[in-house]
């Protein structure tokens, strides 16, 4: 196969995304609608690139998160427009590794108007030890107040009792009315978390 000489801009932008993919040992990513088929693709072929772990605990944590990032985006991902087309559920998921850890990263648009209440929420979660979080999530199962998208913030509990790290989260700005929220969990590969 010969290359015609065309789009060689195109295929330069490619291989520098390749290039910093395998540098950065990026293991998933992926844009785009986040839906049910899609998240069963994304943690079948996390499951394929983890099976030579031996630590099967770490891999059923990592396979946990990324559910419930994947979840978070398809039940809370505001529709947005681009050039007057609507795209409702869309999202990034990243993947990375290194010698220590998995990372989880997550975006999606977010109404502004919900910022300051995700991250007084977040901010708290990373405040709290083990038996808090228990107790905050037994809790919220029991008597926690469903938003009307379903939530009860059962799904951030969760990831942080299930990481021994503090979750990193970031929002931009998009405009008057949304913001992109970035969302990271991360998973040590030899993990002593006693969740």
């Amino acid at each position: 196969m010969t290359y015609s000489g065309n789009n060689s801009g195109f295929i330069n932008y490619i291989y520098d995304r390749y290039r910093d993919l395998t540098i950065r040992d990026i293991c998933l990513v992926f844009e785009g609608r986040i839906t049910h088929q899609v998240m069963k693709a994304l943690t079948g072929l996390m499951e394929e690139q983890m099976e030579e772990m031996k630590e099967k605990r770490t891999l059923r944590r990592v396979y946990h998160v990324m559910v419930e990032s994947l979840q978070n985006i398809n039940r809370h991902a505001e529709t947005f427009e681009n050039d007057g087309y609507p795209y409702p559920g869309r999202g990034v998921v990243l993947v990375t590794r290194d010698e220590g850890h998995y990372r989880i990263t997550t975006g999606n648009i977010i109404e502004t108007s919900n910022v300051e209440e995700i991250s007084l929420f977040l901010g708290r979660l990373n405040n709290m030890d083990p038996a808090g979080l228990d107790e905050l999530y037994m809790r919220q199962m029991r008597d926690g107040v469903i938003s009307a998208k379903g939530g009860a913030g059962l799904g951030f509990i969760d990831v942080r009792r299930k990481t021994a790290h503090p979750l990193d989260y970031d929002f931009i700005q998009v405009d008057k009315d949304t913001s992109f929220f970035i969302f990271t969990a991360t998973i040590s590969r030899q993990e002593s978390w006693k969740h």
